[in-house]
């Protein structure tokens, strides 16, 4: 219980200046974070089951929950867009509700892991910049990263030294503490920060604070909205959704792997869900359980989902008496915090991974690109999109590899490793992907190709190892394919082919075809019936 009340109480530290500072990402008040990291905590200490996952609001949440708003209306008044923001929570919160009721616990595969990563980059990118009129002291500038750079640039006469002053000093002293990691360097910053407004009148010099707020809790309810509006929401809550549970996903599968705890994927959605359908009933913001908040309660030492708990009633009791402290806090320096919390995202390491290993570069780097110019749901979107396509372009387009024996053993392997024994009279040919409408007449085309290249081939063996089932323009391709071989004399062996496969060539009265799949279980199989159909090799 000791390590629970210490985990809690640092994790209390640190959840405060960012569900502070995430508040404005969103574009909301402070309370907002603070009652959804508040009811995050609650919720998920009674529902979930991760003894280290901090539920509370979260970067990510919180900049597709400003997009999502902004998206269904621009020019309304500020009580309107953040009607829109719950509302928008609300949906995300029944989303998670439906899917852990429906056992849809690996929702979260359907976005690969270099889609986030590039999400996640280019994401950081977009809120650092998005922070920079604030430290400079200037309003009225927004827009897409890029937007924001060059209005910063045009307008270099109006920066307020005072404000670029305080939010490099802020940020400076983050930089330092992060070298203490036992310190809870934004609490210590931001108190810093009231402490300066108290001292000197920084309004005066052109200093904006972030303002009085009001942390009395809402009674339970829904926003009003109109049934379009509601409508609307829904699109742009799914991916709302499916951030949240991703980002949350990783972070608690990544921290029980670690320690050998174990999970229930759909347990956890229900508890995902449950928060945030509270967390919005009390007009707060999207919570999920954010890497950097999980991993600060498992170096606190927790033990049990108590420190939760513990964390919940120290933020209770910071919120109770902050309201006045945090109306006195600078925007410098709220958004040194957001920036220096962002810091991990910014890693391009495993982005240049990607590189390094010729893999989904460019679906990373098009996702990172995509957030930055379109912004984040139709970034996102994009980038799934994108991901979805290279799969089936890569599908659509196999390679046929040539195999070969190794030595005298019973293995067959790529024909390009040293050692292999090829018959030039037995072409051994392998599909790399599995066999489908769009790809089959192409692999079927080059196997008849190379049978008719190579004068000396005398029979084909075609491993089907990758294919698990024949939709019925590949039965037909793999049925004229039989044919034209036979006719150049050349006669095929099928090998490593799944029952499945015997059976639907047996029902399309390919009764030879199918016994000759059904006879050979291996290339060596195939191979040896082969050698024995044409016989010994002439001397």
């Amino acid at each position: 219980m000791r390590y629970d009340l210490i985990a809690g109480l640092s994790v209390a530290g640190l959840l405060l200046p960012e569900a502070v500072a995430y508040s404005s990402i969103a574009g909301l008040a402070p309370q907002y974070g603070l009652f959804a990291a508040i009811i995050g905590l609650l919720v998920y200490a009674a529902a979930g089951r991760s003894r280290y996952a901090i539920v509370s609001p979260t970067s990510s949440s919180a900049a597709i929950l400003a997009a999502s708003a902004a998206s269904i209306a621009f020019d309304t008044p500020q009580a309107h867009r953040e009607a829109l923001a719950i509302g928008a929570v609300l949906l995300a919160g029944s989303f998670f509700v439906i899917a852990g009721a429906l056992r849809l616990g690996r929702l979260s595969s359907f976005i690969s892991r270099p889609v986030l990563r590039g999400f996640a980059f280019g994401l950081a990118i977009t809120i650092v910049v998005r922070q920079l009129p604030n430290v400079l002291g200037l309003a009225g500038v927004s827009g897409n990263p890029f937007v924001v750079l060059g209005a910063l640039a045009r307008r270099y006469h109006d920066w307020n030294m005072a404000s670029l002053a305080i939010g490099a000093a802020a940020l400076f002293a983050l930089l330092v503490l992060r070298r203490f990691p036992f310190l809870p360097g934004a609490f210590i910053v931001l108190v810093a920060g009231v402490v300066l407004a108290f001292g000197i009148d920084l309004p005066a010099h052109g200093v904006r604070l972030v303002g009085a707020i009001d942390m009395i809790p809402s009674w339970p309810g829904l926003p009003d909205l109109s049934w379009r509006e509601w409508t609307r929401l829904a699109e742009v809550a799914a991916p709302l959704f499916l951030i949240i549970y991703a980002e949350s996903w990783g972070s608690m599968r990544s921290l029980a792997l670690r320690h050998g705890d174990s999970l229930d994927a759909n347990r956890e959605l229900l508890a995902l869900g449950a928060a945030n359908l509270l967390s919005g009933l009390v007009r707060g913001m999207p919570v999920g359980a954010g890497f950097s908040a999980s991993s600060a309660c498992e170096a606190g030492g927790a033990r049990t989902r108590l420190a939760g708990f513990v964390a919940a009633l120290a933020m209770i009791l910071l919120v109770a008496n902050a309201g006045p402290y945090i109306a006195r806090l600078p925007q410098p320096v709220l958004a040194s915090v957001v920036v220096v919390a962002l810091l991990h995202a910014l890693d391009p390491t495993p982005l240049l991974r990607l590189w390094r290993i010729d893999r989904d570069q460019y679906v990373a780097f098009a996702a990172a690109l995509g957030v930055m110019i379109f912004g984040v749901v139709d970034g996102m979107l994009l980038a799934v999109a994108l991901s979805i396509v290279a799969i089936l372009q890569r599908m659509a387009t196999p390679k046929v590899v040539v195999l070969g024996r190794l030595g005298n053993s019973h293995d067959f392997i790529e024909a390009t490793d040293a050692g292999v024994d090829i018959d030039p009279r037995i072409e051994i040919l392998r599909p790399t992907e599995p066999l489908f409408f769009a790809n089959a007449d192409l692999v079927f085309v080059d196997i008849v190709a190379r049978a008719r290249a190579n004068r000396a081939a005398e029979a084909v063996i075609l491993s089907l190892e990758e294919t698990s089932s024949l939709d019925s323009t590949t039965l037909d391709g793999l049925i004229e394919c039989d044919a034209e071989l036979t006719a150049l004399g050349r006669r095929l062996f099928l090998a490593r082919v799944k029952q499945a496969v015997v059976d639907t060539l047996a029902t399309a009265g390919a009764h030879d075809l199918a016994q000759r799949a059904a006879q050979n279980f291996s290339v060596s199989d195939a191979w040896k019936a082969a050698r024995t159909a044409i016989g010994a090799p002439r001397a």
